[in-house]
């Protein structure tokens, strides 16, 4: 991946802590400086590559999930519907295959191909059928069955 790929996939983790140093620099009282900066701190992980399960390239994902028919979740970080399926989901996240589009070029081609040409996420194929913006229910049903 290129630098400019792995700045974008960290662009809106450093704005969070870059804001949080702001905001926590603007304060008068040590205490609520250090609360404020750790409430962007937490929000910067939630937008980070960090927050998602361990992305696979595309090729590898739809090999594995033919082979088992885990669902393939196509992702992006700083996406906050990508990151509120992720949360929805829980514990049973692990269960899919999570691509990065904005890592794997190959990943952000299969989410055109679903969209008509836009690169929308989250976008799950699961058991031949694709969702754009799935209800987390939904994915949690194909992740425990």
């Amino acid at each position: 991946m290129s630098a400019a790929g792995e700045v974008r996939r960290w662009a809106w983790a450093g704005l969070m802590l870059a804001c949080g140093a702001l905001v926590a620099a603007g304060a008068d009282r040590t205490g609520v400086a250090v609360v404020e900066f750790l409430v962007f701190a937490v929000l910067g992980f939630l937008f980070s590559p960090l927050a998602f399960p361990r992305s696979l390239p595309a090729a590898q994902a739809q090999r594995r999930s033919a082979a088992d028919g885990r669902p393939i979740v196509y992702w992006r970080p700083g996406c906050r519907y990508c990151l509120r399926l992720r949360l929805r989901v829980g514990r049973l996240a692990h269960r899919a295959y999570w691509v990065d589009i904005w890592r794997d070029p190959a990943g952000a081609a299969a989410v055109r191909a679903v969209t008509g040409g836009d690169e929308t996420v989250p976008t799950v194929v699961a058991g031949g059928d694709a969702v754009v913006n799935p209800e987390p229910a939904w994915l949690r049903r194909r992740l425990t069955g």
